[in-house]
C-alpha cells in the first residue's frame, strides 16, 4: 500500500513537473504563427500600396476621383455660385442666341402671306402645291437674307420662266430667273459652279443677287428690271418692266389676302431682242450691265415667256 502511494506521488510530481515546459512551448508556437500571420498581412499591403500608387501615377483621373471622395470640401468649395456678373454676362449672352435662333426660326416659318401667294401661284401657273411652296419659301428666306422684296423676286421668277426650274433660252439663260451662267459663273462658284444654274435655290439665289446689284446701280426697280433684261442702254425693255411690275402688284394684292384672278386678259408677246454682252476693254469693268437673259418660247427669245 505504501508503496502504490509512493509511486503515484511520483507520477503526480512528474506530470506537474513536465506540464509548465508543455504550456511555454504552446505560446511560443502561437507566437510565432501570429508573428507570421502579421508578416504576411504587411506584405500584402505592402504590394496593395504600391499597386494603388502605380494606378495614380498612370491614370490622373483616377487620381482625382479619389482626392474629390477623400476631400468633398473642396469640391463643395469649388461649386459656389460664380459671381452675380459672371451669371448676368452669361444669361445675356443665352438670352441673345436665343433671340438669334427665334428670329430664324420666324424668318424660316411660313406665314399667312406666304400660304396665300403659294396657293395662288401654284394655281396660276400650275405648278404642283409641295413645289410652289419650295420656290416660295426659297425666294423669302433669300430675299430676307439680300433685304430684298420676295415678291418683286417672285414676279420676276413667274414673268421670265413661269416657275419652271429647266427653262433655258437659246441665248443661254437658264433656270426660274433665267440667269446667264456663262457670264455670271463667279456668283455660281460657292454653289457648284456654273452647272448649278439649274437648281431652284441656287437659281433664285444668283437672280435675287443680280437684279439686288442692278436696282442699286440705277437707283430704281424699273432701272433695275431693264438692266436685268439685258436692256440697260437701249431706249426701251419692250414692256418687260411694265410685265414683271404688274405681276409684282397682284402678288401684293394676293399677300394681303384680296381674291385676285388667275387668269388675266391675254397679251401679244412682248419681243425683246437680246444678246450676250459685249467683251470689255482691258479697263473696263468684268461684267456688262447688259447681261443677255430671256426665256425661250417656239424659238423665239420672248422676255418672260
Amino acid at each position: 500500500m505504501f508503496h502504490r502511494f509512493i509511486g503515484a506521488s511520483a507520477r503526480l510530481a512528474q506530470q506537474l513537473a513536465s506540464q509548465p515546459i508543455t504550456w511555454s512551448t504552446s505560446v511560443i508556437k502561437t507566437a510565432r504563427g501570429i508573428l507570421t500571420t502579421a508578416q504576411h498581412t504587411l506584405t500584402v499591403f505592402g504590394l496593395s500600396a504600391v499597386a494603388m500608387l502605380a494606378l495614380l501615377y498612370f491614370r490622373p483621373e483616377f487620381a482625382q476621383r479619389v482626392s474629390s471622395f477623400l476631400s468633398p470640401q473642396q469640391n463643395v468649395a469649388a461649386a459656389t455660385p460664380a459671381p452675380a456678373s459672371a451669371v448676368v454676362h452669361t444669361a445675356s449672352a443665352h438670352s441673345d442666341a436665343a433671340v438669334e435662333v427665334a428670329a430664324d426660326e420666324k424668318a424660316a416659318r411660313p406665314t399667312r402671306q406666304q400660304k396665300y401667294v403659294t396657293d395662288w401661284l401654284s394655281r396660276r401657273y400650275r405648278v404642283a402645291g409641295d413645289a410652289a411652296n419650295m420656290l416660295v419659301s426659297t425666294a423669302y428666306s433669300t430675299a430676307h437674307e439680300i433685304k430684298l422684296d420676295p415678291l418683286l423676286i417672285l414676279a420676276v421668277m413667274a414673268i421670265e420662266s413661269g416657275l419652271n426650274p429647266f427653262a433655258e433660252s437659246p441665248m443661254g439663260a437658264q433656270g426660274l430667273m433665267q440667269v446667264m451662267s456663262k457670264v455670271h459663273s463667279d456668283k455660281f462658284q460657292q454653289m457648284g459652279g456654273a452647272q448649278a444654274a439649274l437648281n431652284p435655290v441656287a437659281n433664285i439665289r444668283v437672280g435675287a443677287l443680280i437684279l439686288k446689284d442692278y436696282v442699286k446701280r440705277t437707283g430704281s426697280v424699273e432701272g433695275g428690271l431693264k438692266s436685268y433684261v439685258g436692256a440697260g442702254d437701249a431706249e426701251t425693255d419692250s414692256g418687260y418692266g411694265s410685265k414683271v411690275l404688274a405681276e409684282f402688284k397682284r402678288l401684293k394684292q394676293v399677300a394681303a389676302g384680296k381674291n385676285v384672278p388667275i387668269t388675266t386678259p391675254p397679251s401679244a408677246p412682248v419681243l425683246v431682242q437680246k444678246s450676250t454682252p459685249a467683251t470689255p476693254k482691258p479697263d473696263a469693268p468684268a461684267v456688262s450691265d447688259e447681261t443677255a437673259r430671256g426665256a425661250s418660247q417656239g424659238g423665239e427669245t420672248v422676255a418672260g415667256l
